[in-house]
This record gives C-alpha cells, structure tokens and sequence, in this order.
C-alpha cells in the first residue's frame, strides 16, 4: 500500500486510537476481542470481499487497508476501485485474505471509516451534479461543521466527491459572522480590525445587500452572502462587481443549490454534506476456499 498522508492527519495514531477504543484497551478487562478469541482457532484463515450494496462514491479505502494491515502486516489485499470512483450497487471494493482473528477484529474500524466517508462523497457528488444543472462555473465548498476529531478525513471525502474545502479551521481564514459584528459593532469596523492586524483571507458574512460595501471598503477578500434567495443574490453579485469572491451560503439543499449557483456566485457551501451525510451500506463477507 502507498502510504496515505494529509496534511496534519497522523494515521497511524488513527488506526491505533480507534483500534484500541473497540478493544477497549485500558479498561478494566478491555484490551481484546473475546469473540474471535473465543470462536475463532489462532490458526484459522479468512478470506472475504467488501462490497457495496448502495450506488456510492468511495472514499477510504486506505484506511481501511491500514487497519487490517495494522493487526495482520502480512495479509493480502487487493483494492479493486479507488477513492473517488462512481461505482454501482453491488460493487467488490477489496478483496482480503489472512489472519481470521486478526481481520475480523479490524473489521468495524474498516468498515465504520469507508461507510462514513463514502457516504459524505456520495452526497458531495449529488450536490455538485445538481449545482451543475446552473452552473459550469460555481464551485462547492464544505464546512467546519465537521465530526470532532475527524474534519481532516470528512474534508478529504468532500474532495473525493467534487467539493472544495473551505478554510480547515479557525487559524488558517478570518470568518466573520453575525456574533463577530455585533460585538465590535458593524461589519466595517469587524474587517478592519482584521486587516489591521495582518489577517488573509478575510472572509465576511453579509446578511443584507447595504452591508456588502462596507465590507469591501474595509478590505474584505470574500464575501458571504448568507441565507440570500436567487434574485438577491444576483443583486449582491452586481454590487461586488468581481471585487471580492461570492459565496452563497445557508438553508441550501439538493432542491436548491441550482438556482442559487446560476446567480453568478463564485462559492456555494454546504454544511450538510459533512454534517447529515447517511453512512453507505458497505459490508465485508466471507468467502470459503
């Protein structure tokens, strides 16, 4: 397997983490899976195949690989699709043969990691095929609205679904929002601040077309047009006049994006596709000599 790296994303520590969650390592009689340990002989063998049984989008298939890996180094695996891939109900992903114990052990993991990140690029993909139908141009965007712990890996699902990612988090973008300008009392005064002290980019979430000026004028690279319906949105798309980026955002689903794509924005964004996205229904099966 190539090892598989994202940025500030250690996943080695991953895989043990999780691993030793299920095992319950540290628990007073934790640290084993005593149903593999007590069903399965210490020799036995396990041959089987995950497969789809939805029409998804796949995404971590490495990280599967690297929890099997994880508790049998020597098993064989062979990954018959890639992340990414548009693939059919009743699909094979991976076919895997080795230890029992171990594999049956790693198997949750595995399967919990691809079930819920093929299920965010699955519904990325649907979002950024429905945004398509008003524009080639707009591009989709994700959310901070994200799993603890887990944004690096729902992030590169929306990827693998189509979707950009907007900023990681709070270190790498100014987001100014409605609790923002309230307290340093309006939108001017909240990008200022911003721009003084050497922030970009500076992104600003406008709720009403009067406070995009302001916005701009104080030195926003991008602004956020909140909650907006079409007709207003090509409004504020005038008045931005290709200054700042575009970003529609809010209440926006599959019924939706379309229409507020074709209003000439640059972004549309989505919390949804890493907050709401159904787990795909992946399974790993047996499969005698």
């Amino acid at each position: 397997m190539d090892q598989f790296t994202l940025p500030d994303f250690d996943l080695d520590r991953f895989v043990r983490n999780t691993l030793a969650e299920d095992l319950g390592e540290g628990v007073e009689g934790g640290g084993r899976d005593v149903t593999s340990d007590s069903v399965i002989p210490a020799e036995a063998r396990f041959s089987g195949v995950m497969d789809s049984r939805d029409a998804i989008v796949v995404a971590g298939l490495p990280l599967a690989e690297a929890f099997f890996r994880a508790l049998d180094p020597d098993c064989t695996i062979e990954t018959l699709v890639a992340d990414g891939d548009a693939v059919e109900a009743g699909s094979e992903l991976m076919r895997l043969s080795g230890k029992a114990r171990a594999l049956l052990t790693a198997e949750r993991s595995a399967l919990n990691t691809v079930q819920h990140l093929s299920g965010i690029a699955t519904m990325t993909r649907a979002y950024v095929t429905a945004m398509r139908a008003g524009s080639a141009t707009c591009t989709l965007l994700d959310t901070r609205k994200t799993l603890p712990g887990l944004r690096a890996l729902e992030k590169y699902a929306t990827r693998m679904g189509g979707a950009e990612n907007h900023r990681m988090g709070l270190w790498d973008a100014a987001m100014i929002k409605d609790n923002h300008v309230a307290v340093a009392g309006s939108v001017g005064e909240a990008v200022r601040r911003a721009a003084e002290a050497g922030v970009r980019p500076i992104i600003c979430e406008v709720d009403r077309l009067d406070q995009i000026e302001a916005a701009l004028a104080a030195g926003a690279h991008h602004i956020l047009l909140d909650n907006m319906d079409p007709e207003t949105l090509r409004e504020a798309v005038s008045i931005i006049a290709g200054r700042a980026a575009s970003e529609a955002s809010g209440g926006i689903d599959l019924s939706t994006i379309a229409a507020r794509a074709a209003s000439g924005v640059d972004y549309v964004s989505v919390g949804r596709l890493t907050q709401s996205a159904p787990a795909a229904d992946i399974g790993l099966d047996f499969e005698p000599a």
